[in-house]
């Protein structure tokens, strides 16, 4: 009875220490006696107990938040920008026998390179051209992040803080910009009603008759409005024969 119950004991002991199950997601790279013999996975994986060691690896899509770096760009401008990278382990074994940590080491990457990008654009060029940025920055470390088996899909930029002598100085450049504009309108639309005007009186000055339409229709306005006095507009020409008269 002992002995049944020792052999269910050891079985049940080696089962729980033999037996891994891994998910859809997660591949196993076993060593045995130190040397690397294959990444199994998904499913049932059996070991050898004491000879055999698995390391755990994911291939999900990793969201790596990278912290605020101090970066002195092209024109000397000092700003701190930030950035999430989205990589994934796309080999299992190189990424755990090539480097010792990637996620740190992705990290380190990641600033480095980042200070180093940005530090050759200008203030302007990091502002109006992320995608750039982003594009140059995902290639860099795709390059770099090749021999560790991951694959880097995304990089963006997230925060880019200026100084507030800085936003304080943009902001005045905006404000003029905008009233550079203002002006501008204001000078073609009144360049316009010029233009419009000389053609008018050049039309009036043809036609008569268009004058005294003209008074005609200035008398009207008035006096729908309440006005206690109505100015009648007399043109020139009609008094023009009583100052002949006159002289």
């Amino acid at each position: 009875m002992i002995t049944t119950i020792a052999i269910i004991a050891l079985v049940i002991v080696f089962l729980s220490v033999a037996l891994r199950i891994l998910k859809e997601y997660e591949r196993g790279v076993i060593f045995r006696l130190g040397r690397v013999i294959n990444a199994k996975g998904p499913g049932l994986i059996v070991l050898l107990p004491v000879i055999d060691k698995m390391e755990k690896v994911s291939l999900r899509l990793v969201a790596l938040d990278v912290d605020p770096q101090d970066v002195i760009t092209r024109d000397n401008v000092s700003v701190k920008v930030n950035a999430v990278i989205y990589f994934r382990v796309v080999d299992a074994t190189k990424a755990i026998i090539e480097v010792e940590n990637y996620s740190y080491a992705m990290s380190q990457l990641a600033q480095t390179t980042i200070r180093s990008v940005c530090g050759q654009a200008e203030l302007d060029e990091l502002l109006a051209e992320r995608d750039k940025i982003n594009s140059e920055l995902q290639e860099i470390l795709d390059m770099h992040t090749d021999p560790w088996g991951i694959k880097v899909a995304t990089v963006e930029l997230k925060h880019i803080d200026l100084p507030q002598e800085m936003q304080r100085a943009m902001a005045r450049q905006a404000e003029a910009e905008r009233e550079r504009r203002a002006k501008v309108i204001n000078a073609e639309g009144e360049f316009q009603a010029a233009t419009r005007l000389s053609e008018a009186s050049e039309i009036i000055g043809k036609n008569p008759v268009a004058l005294q339409l003209r008074y005609l229709q200035t008398v009207n306005e008035m006096a729908t409005e309440n006005n206690s006095t109505i100015f009648f507009p007399i043109p020139i020409d009609m008094l023009s024969p009583f100052l002949k008269k006159k002289e």
